[in-house]
């Protein structure tokens, strides 16, 4: 019996369900439905896919897949739809560099025909599957469903066998700075550590944090004080200046009702914009004439 991918029901089942999906250990992870019609190619008439969500290859996993093709040959055939005078990488582009490296001229693949979004999603679920892409490749993936072919997060989490939650979390990473998107990329902060700081809207702030993580080897739930003390100041200096703007506006105001009753006059702020006007007396005449003039103000 075939052993089942982890969750890929909807994927490249349905996308490419006569395909034999192998991993590059040659363990099956898809079922068998129909053998699919091979043929070999030059290597130099295969071009990559330009969208390909996946951008960076680890050169030491490319030289280990190499070496294998040279002992055994590729095993899974890559998947390429004709283009005007060249055949279009969709599904196996590492395969395809792999052989490159082990000097291979021509290479088995299978020919079909997809639309711009399939070819994207193929590419996608294949990746995914496979755990090749980082996070932010993943994300701008996500990001270019939703743009470019309309699909909301929903329907992309069906379509890679993800919760949305996983897709919302994933497109969030994107709301941080290009340079800490690159950090990510590099694997100096991981995706835990990198969503700790999305809350930073400083961009300056969110990198020297990011650069901090990573010198000092801060775990996420260190991360996670960190920055909560951070915003917890910020709320308290945002507070202390809106009360010393009060302060200003409520002394401005004590010097005109003082000026206008004649008489020491305090405003005391409590919460919920509320308070208490004190006017000071020192004898019952002074009373009186205070008195006076307010009921003179009512009348």
């Amino acid at each position: 019996m075939a052993v089942k991918t982890k969750g890929l029901g909807k994927g490249l089942d349905i996308l490419i369900p006569e395909t034999v999906m192998k991993d590059d250990k040659s363990k099956v992870i898809e079922k068998v439905v129909e053998k699919p019609v091979e043929k070999k190619i030059k290597i130099t008439k295969i071009e990559p896919n330009r969208e390909q969500p996946r951008k960076n290859f680890e050169e030491d996993a490319l030289l280990e897949l190499s070496d294998s093709i040279k002992q055994f040959g590729i095993i899974q055939p890559l998947v390429v739809q004709e283009r005007d005078g060249y055949y279009e990488i969709i599904a196996g582009e590492r395969r395809w560099r792999a052989a490159k490296l082990a000097g291979l001229k021509e290479v088995p693949v299978v020919i079909k025909k997809y639309t711009e979004q399939e070819i994207l999603e193929i590419s996608l679920i294949e990746n995914i599957q496979r755990e090749n892409l980082n996070p932010i490749e993943e994300a701008l993936a996500y990001k270019k469903l939703i743009q470019q072919f309309n699909l909301k997060q929903d329907e992309i989490a069906e379509r890679v066998s993800k919760s949305r939650t996983a897709v919302t979390n994933s497109l969030r990473l994107l709301k941080l700075d290009d340079r800490v998107q690159q950090m990510v990329i590099d694997d100096k902060i991981s995706t835990g550590h990198a969503r700790t700081l999305i809350v930073i809207e400083d961009n300056d702030l969110q990198y020297h944090l990011a650069n901090r993580i990573f010198d000092e080897k801060l775990s996420v739930r260190e991360t996670e004080k960190l920055i909560k003390k951070i915003t917890s100041e910020k709320v308290e200096n945002t507070t202390i200046k809106e009360n010393n703007n009060n302060d200003f506006i409520f002394k401005n105001i004590e010097d005109k009702i003082t000026s206008i009753v004649g008489t020491k006059v305090k405003i005391n702020q409590k919460s919920n914009n509320k308070g208490k006007i004190e006017i000071e007396f020192y004898s019952n005449d002074e009373l009186e004439r205070i008195f006076d003039l307010l009921q003179s103000i009512e009348s």
